[in-house]
């Protein structure tokens, strides 16, 4: 992470509230904190939608939105006018770690592919760097392939540890009964590659190093790990549909879940780092690299 002095850091925070605005408006919504208790409840709607969560599955309550918007934690909303199309939530870290943990963030079907989401994280990066926070983490399924392209490619985030079954059974509409795997991302916001992004842009989807895949698929595209090569480079792949493999093909989704789970755990216990996502839908491991950053 960079070190920053008080003057570049304010530069940093102006420069991340002109990327966010600009997102903002390409994205035609205003992006906002919330604390108005009708907002509150519109964002607790909006997450009720978006994630249909079972009568025991308690992440997210109305309470506990009003708890954090109180307490001075990031509860935002994106809106239309006065239509609220998006919302994020996350809480601040302890204070000596000056970093933000994202919990949830989602956006209305009526507004998928608008850019939506990147207006909010942007919007969400700014009020991290004025708080003077140098960090933000949030965790994401490794199986689906739109997140970790959005993460790593477009927003420069790095995953940096793997957490099996990280918040136990969920039963909700997206995650079924799969186990709740997840990657912990971490957006180091005083880097010149997060600062550099913006609205349209695809400056980190530059080239990537050959890989050795690591998850070979059979004649009914069931995946296998294969014979660990001794490549400097490797990747991971993904399945092309993972939410809808777990409503047709249940058990080849739990058989991504499991071959996914054992290379990331194996590659980061060696000390691999992720350094991209390919086309082809893989986590691109380079094996020279330990997990800290130099």
């Amino acid at each position: 992470m960079t070190e920053l002095t008080l003057g570049n850091a304010s530069n940093v925070a102006a420069r991340a509230h002109q990327l966010a605005e600009a997102a903002a408006a390409s994205a035609g919504v205003t992006v906002r904190t919330i604390s108005a208790p009708d907002e509150l409840t519109d964002a607790y709607e909006l997450y009720k939608e978006t994630w249909r969560p079972d009568a025991s599955n308690q992440s997210m309550t109305l309470g506990i939105l009003r708890v954090l918007a109180k307490t001075g934690n990031y509860v935002s909303g994106a809106f239309v006018g006065s239509r609220l199309v998006g919302m994020s939530v996350g809480f601040c870290g302890q204070p000596d770690q000056r970093s933000l943990h994202s919990h949830i963030t989602g956006v209305s079907s009526s507004m998928q592919g608008r850019k939506v989401g990147q207006a909010i994280k942007l919007h969400q990066r700014a009020w991290a760097l004025e708080s003077s926070m140098h960090t933000i983490t949030w965790t994401v399924d490794p199986l689906v392939r739109r997140n970790a392209f959005f993460n790593i490619v477009k927003l420069g985030a790095v995953p940096t540890e793997y957490l099996p079954n990280f918040y136990g059974q969920m039963d909700d509409a997206i995650n079924g009964s799969d186990a709740s795997d997840r990657l912990l991302i971490t957006w180091d916001l005083d880097s010149e590659i997060v600062g550099s992004v913006s609205p349209g842009s695809s400056e980190h989807e530059r080239p990537l190093p050959e890989a050795t895949e690591l998850i070979v698929t059979d004649a009914n595209n069931h995946p296998h790990g294969s014979a660990a090569p001794q490549s400097a480079v490797v990747a991971v792949a993904t399945p092309d549909d993972i939410e809808s493999l777990r409503r047709t093909h249940p058990e080849a989704a739990r058989a991504w879940r499991s071959v996914v789970r054992d290379c990331f755990m194996s590659e980061f216990a060696a000390g691999s780092r992720v350094v991209g996502f390919d086309a082809r839908g893989s986590y691109i491991f380079d094996r020279n690299q330990n997990s800290q950053k130099g």
